[in-house]
């Protein structure tokens, strides 16, 4: 495991951009969730009144209690296992209540006044296709771009992806981002027969372009049709590819800094079924592919958990570009107002050494 530091990044542990953190099925619940992301405790819960999900730095102002992480106070047990009242939540330990914008609204043993302190940070969050996603910024800015939410998933000739929880990896996100630019990995670890290959980056866009059949993914009579895929990470944590050719699929692959070289791994597929409305079959069928798309990443993941830091990687032209997406992924770990500096020396259309063009040698 290596840190920010050790890879010269930036200013900053921790990069900007939008992160999931949870799956909207962890809020189906009574109880808050303890979460941790960003080298900091946060606890999550869906808001009784409002039905939103609403996210809170973890620990009480009044003596650091960590609002999620009990079952035996009388809190929780006359509370029906819960301290969730309405959109506020209140600590265990002494019953201090703080509301969906962190501020102390309810000290049940105290008829003064409120302090203005006592009040925690509330996050802004919002919860899109399936899961809750934060904009982190180390210095606090709004989102400098829109969360790619995709429209499929309201579509009901789509079927919607379940997420695949992959759990922590004990690797900086700079191992994993720099897969979008790997040309060389694809036959040694997915058996593909790379046909077309590119990449392109672009402001906070990092785009891959290829196609060719793929060992990992096969149809039923065992031979694998050419699987076309434009993958782009929106960011430094979120990954989205279409997918065409074994059928019409969205991928996504999220990953969020827990602490400083390690993160938490997210999968999930979306397949669009040929009835306008997607059958149980269809469904079945949905599943199946998600299985084996997971497979496939998981074929990267082994790797990833199994190696040491490449600090000062030996590339070579025909490996891909990668001195270009380390550069594009420093704009994330660095201040705003320097971001051009590292898309000046990234931006642009690169063809690996020995590879073919997927598009005609513009930028699309």
């Amino acid at each position: 495991m290596a840190t920010t530091k050790e890879y010269r990044l930036g200013e900053f542990t921790y990069p900007r951009g939008w992160f999931m953190i949870a799956d909207s099925e962890e809020l189906n619940q009574p109880k808050a969730v303890a979460v941790r992301f960003f080298g900091r405790d946060f606890v999550i819960y869906r808001g009784k009144a409002s039905g939103k999900a609403i996210l809170l730095d973890a620990y009480c102002p009044h003596m650091k209690t960590h609002l999620a992480k009990n079952t035996t106070s009388y809190v929780m047990i006359d509370g029906g296992g819960t301290n969730i009242e309405g959109d506020s939540i209140r600590c265990p330990y002494h019953a201090w209540r703080f509301n969906s914008a962190g501020k102390c609204d309810d000290i049940p043993y105290h008829t003064g006044p409120i302090p203005e302190a006592a009040c925690v940070k509330s996050w802004t969050v919002r919860e899109e296709m399936g899961a809750v996603w934060i904009w982190y910024d180390p210095e606090n800015g709004e989102p400098e771009w829109d969360l790619p939410v995709r429209s499929e998933w309201n579509d009901p000739q789509w079927v919607r992806w379940q997420y695949d929880h992959l759990g922590l990896l004990n690797q900086h996100p700079q191992e994993v981002v720099d897969n979008i630019a790997d040309y060389g990995h694809l036959s040694p670890i997915h058996g593909s027969t790379v046909q077309k290959y590119e990449n392109e980056f672009k402001g906070h866009v990092a785009t891959q372009r290829q196609c060719g059949p793929h060992r990992t993914l096969v149809g039923a009579d065992g031979v694998s049709p050419i699987l076309h895929t434009l993958t782009s990470y929106h960011g430094p944590g979120m990954l989205i590819s279409d997918m065409t050719g074994y059928a019409e699929a969205i991928l996504m692959i999220t990953h969020t800094p827990v602490d400083d070289g390690v993160i938490k791994v997210w999968h999930a597929l979306m397949v669009k079924s040929a009835n306008k409305e997607a059958t149980v079959t269809d469904t079945i069928d949905a599943r199946a592919f998600q299985v084996a798309s997971r497979l496939a990443f998981e074929q990267d993941f082994e790797v990833w958990a199994n190696k040491e830091a490449c600090l000062n990687g030996m590339f070579i032209p025909s490996d891909g570009p990668f001195a270009r997406v380390r550069l594009w992924y420093k704009q994330f770990f660095n201040p705003r107002a320097n971001k051009q500096e590292f898309l000046d020396r990234s931006e642009g259309y690169y063809i690996p050494q020995g590879a073919t063009p997927y598009t005609d040698g513009v930028a699309k």
